[in-house]
């Protein structure tokens, strides 16, 4: 199977190649690296129009350059410039045009930001999107040497799925529950035991769902005042990758990000990858594919 990358016309992202050479090599893939510029609407034969369009396709051809160059030679991949209304579109009909399993796109500011194209295909892809931290890079060579799958008690599909890949791709598997526990306003001690109490339960609860679903897995718990805390409550190496599904609100053939899953991808320190809820259902259900 194929993985689509977003590659931004001013040639700059780094990043993106970096995480998507890692999933290539994990994944037995290969790329399609893509610069996508923007199609005239309504289409006008104007000569200015014209001339603008063979700029904007000189543009994305010498950032595609820098892209070959950049990207190492051990991922076979091939590099297209793509027509579309806008560039999530354009990564989308490339996606569906050349079969691929997933889109990788580069993050907008410091972290794993979302800019308009990363949020736009967050809300609207049918297969996952993998996002890479703002100067993300890896040493040569390098693989996704562990899945972390976020679990809340919900999406047993998720972890399922997350575990059949991880299992093919020879990579560890390991389940985090995040929980946020805001410092109460409590001038005594009374309270905060019982909501100590109702976090422990609840952490115990979801330990026990991710067992029964992936036994031997790892499990991690990260606990903090704020999301950021949480995420840093856990240990990340490199090599790690983090999974997150899709809202239940949404329609299920396609991402459609929760607030929950935002913030957790919002503070994430490694490359996030995003599931649909019907694509963890298909390979929940089918793990030897």
């Amino acid at each position: 199977m194929t993985i689509v990358v977003g590659f931004a016309p001013d040639g700059r992202s780094r990043a993106v190649l970096h995480l998507a050479a890692m999933l290539a090599r994990s994944r037995g893939e290969d790329l399609v690296v893509c610069a996508v510029v923007p199609a005239p609407w309504p289409p006008s034969p104007a000569k200015i129009d014209a001339e603008y369009q063979a700029y904007l396709q000189g543009v994305a051809e010498n950032a595609l350059s820098r892209a070959r160059a950049r990207l190492p030679s051990d991922v076979p991949a091939r590099f297209e410039v793509v027509h579309s209304h806008s560039d999530a579109t354009g990564l989308l009909e490339m996606a569906e045009q050349a079969g691929a399993g997933m889109i990788v796109v580069g993050s907008s500011a410091d972290g794993v930001s979302l800019g308009s194209t990363s949020s736009r295909l967050l809300h609207s892809s049918p297969v996952p999107v993998a996002l890479a931290p703002r100067g993300f890079r890896t040493s040569e060579g390098a693989r996704v040497e562990r899945a972390t799958v976020a679990f809340g008690g919900r999406h047993e599909d998720l972890v399922a799925a997350t575990a059949s890949v991880a299992a093919r791709a020879g990579t560890s598997l390991r389940v985090a529950m995040f929980a946020v526990h805001p410092r109460a306003p409590y001038t005594s001690g009374v309270g905060r035991e019982a909501d100590d109490s109702i976090v422990a339960q609840w952490i115990e609860e979801v330990r026990t769902a991710a067992r029964e679903v992936a036994p031997g897995a790892d499990c991690a718990v990260g606990i903090g005042e704020d999301w950021a805390d949480a995420l840093e409550d856990i240990p990340w190496t490199e090599g790690d990758l983090l999974v997150v599904g899709s809202s239940t609100i949404g329609p299920i053939a396609r991402v459609f990000l929760g607030s929950r899953a935002a913030k957790i991808i919002r503070h994430s320190p490694v490359p996030v990858v995003v599931v649909p809820r019907a694509h963890a259902e298909e390979l929940a259900s089918n793990p030897a594919e």
